[in-house]
């Protein structure tokens, strides 16, 4: 009304310096960024991301894009995409809409995309036609 902008609607972004640590459940309403150790579940409405310094371990980390730099030892459930970076480390299953993963990432555990569609089985392949003018002596 009488010409004032509306201001832009603010990101909370929570920020976990590295040298720190967290032990427990962590909770974010906003984006979350760990440079240091976090020890136990961690949940936030929108995007995770673990630098290279970071590390996670616990039962479960839940976000809605998840960006992995250093160091989780977790389940992990992406409601977006989630990468690995080359020099990130994950053990934990993974279930993601979408995955990246850079060259170089160590990543051990199962992974189910979220629209998969069950797995059906292959058709048989038709069989080998005989050519024409060659004996199969």
């Amino acid at each position: 009304m009488f010409g004032r902008k509306k201001p832009a609607p603010v990101s909370n972004m929570t920020y976990l310096a590295a040298g720190s640590d967290f032990q427990g459940n962590l909770r974010v309403k906003g984006g979350l960024r760990v440079d240091g150790s976090v020890r136990g579940t961690v949940s936030t409405e929108e995007d995770l991301e673990v630098s290279e310094s970071g590390s996670i371990e616990g039962p479960e980390i839940k976000a809605r894009n998840i960006v992995i730099r250093g160091s989780v030892k977790a389940s992990v459930v992406a409601n977006g995409d989630l990468t690995l970076a080359r020099t990130a480390r994950l053990e934990g299953d993974v279930v993601a809409s979408a995955l990246n993963i850079e060259a170089g990432a160590f990543y051990v555990g199962h992974i189910v995309t979220k629209d998969a569609q069950p797995t059906t089985a292959l058709p048989s392949t038709p069989p080998v036609p005989k050519l024409v003018g060659r004996s199969e002596d």
